[in-house]
């Protein structure tokens, strides 16, 4: 079996992640779960929730996004849920076993504001269930990462979507750079990383492996890596492509696996249209992690109970809160900065064809 080091992470070129890629499946399968193997209890999934605590309205043009406010989609927008509400939804989903929830808002970014107060106020309320609390807000400065770890907050999501080449056939309203800044700010400010991407958009091979070398220069790697297969929504630029093979997710995850060996790979996005053996067929190459529930932001998902009963017959458990970092104990709050200045994040300016073809 390779080698690896948990402080330097091997380094890889474009060919030689082609080659893994594409060599026979079972191949691929026994190297991937060996791998898992050696960094992970490979009985053990975790299971996350996700809420979203502001949904619709967002003015992105994400190609594959319903909650873009540009397109036409039967996403039933509402504004920020109260604390009461999440703390509900966080208690249920703890006690169908969760170990982790993620709060998601249809945000370009964050605004030094109320709301981001009353996010602040959330984060706070869900670490004090012993949940590892999650946020994925869109972009981030320094200081208001320093204000989410301080209030608590565990990991922040903010996937490369695909690679740099690609993603500007996706989104035209926001830069790749930023992706890499916010990611940055958050990891300055002792933050986990949670960042990963999506495949099935139009994107070749080439694209996905350039994402996962991306995130592979990552110092230090990110401690999670969500592979979302694409949901086609209708009234989406994306509403046409086809479902991704089983197949194709199994050899992402997998590679994602050897690559990334110490990172937790979380099987998300795409799995209401996965059969059980094709989601038993993700774990064994290395998928450690599922979100639970019956939505994901605003796309379908597996009931809870579907999902138990899936451990059940695999023999599956899931991992307590914390397995793998301790609990963040929230601590004084820093405030917003004392001059406030102009949030400037980069506008690409080019045009999406297929983007502005689906626009309202």
């Amino acid at each position: 079996m390779t080698a690896y080091s948990t402080d330097t992470p091997t380094t890889w070129s474009l060919e030689e992640l082609k080659a893994l890629h594409d060599q026979p499946l079972m191949e691929l399968l026994f190297r991937a779960a060996s791998v898992h193997r050696e960094f992970h209890d490979p009985n053990e999934v975790q299971v996350s929730s996700l809420v979203s605590i502001k949904t619709g309205g967002c003015p992105e043009d994400c190609g594959y996004c319903p909650q873009a406010a540009r397109y036409h989609t039967d996403i039933e927008e509402n504004a920020l849920l109260s604390v009461e509400q999440v703390k509900t939804a966080a208690e249920r989903a703890k006690g169908l076993g969760s170990s982790r929830l993620c709060m998601g808002a249809a945000w370009r970014n964050v605004r030094d504001d109320a709301e981001f107060e009353q996010v602040l106020e959330l984060v706070r309320t869900v670490n004090g269930l012993d949940m590892e609390v999650c946020a994925t807000l869109g972009m981030l400065t320094p200081n208001q990462a320093e204000r989410l770890a301080a209030a608590g907050l565990y990991a922040y999501n903010h996937n490369l979507d695909s690679s740099e080449d690609f993603y500007k056939e996706v989104i035209s309203t926001r830069g790749y750079e930023d992706r890499l800044e916010t990611i940055g700010n958050a990891r300055k400010a002792g933050l986990t990383v949670c960042s990963g991407g999506i495949i099935g958009m139009g994107e070749s091979v080439e694209d996905r492996l350039k994402m996962l070398l991306t995130l592979g220069s990552l110092r230090p790697v990110p401690e999670s890596v969500p592979i979302n297969a694409l949901v086609a929504v209708p009234g989406t630029p994306l509403e046409d492509q086809r479902p991704v093979d089983i197949f194709e997710m199994v050899r992402m995850i997998a590679v994602t696996r050897i690559v990334l060996p110490t990172t937790t790979v979380r099987l998300s996005a795409g799995r209401t249209d996965m059969t059980p053996e094709g989601q038993a067929l993700c774990f064994f190459a290395g998928a450690g992690s599922i979100f639970a529930g019956d939505k994901l932001l605003t796309t379908p998902n597996p009931e809870a109970f579907a999902d138990m009963e899936l451990f059940d017959a695999l023999g599956l458990r899931p991992t307590q809160a914390y397995a793998k970092g301790e609990r963040p104990v929230p601590t004084a709050d820093p405030g917003p900065p004392e001059q406030k200045r102009p949030i400037r994040w980069s506008r690409p300016g080019h045009k999406i064809e297929r983007n502005e073809a689906k626009r309202k």
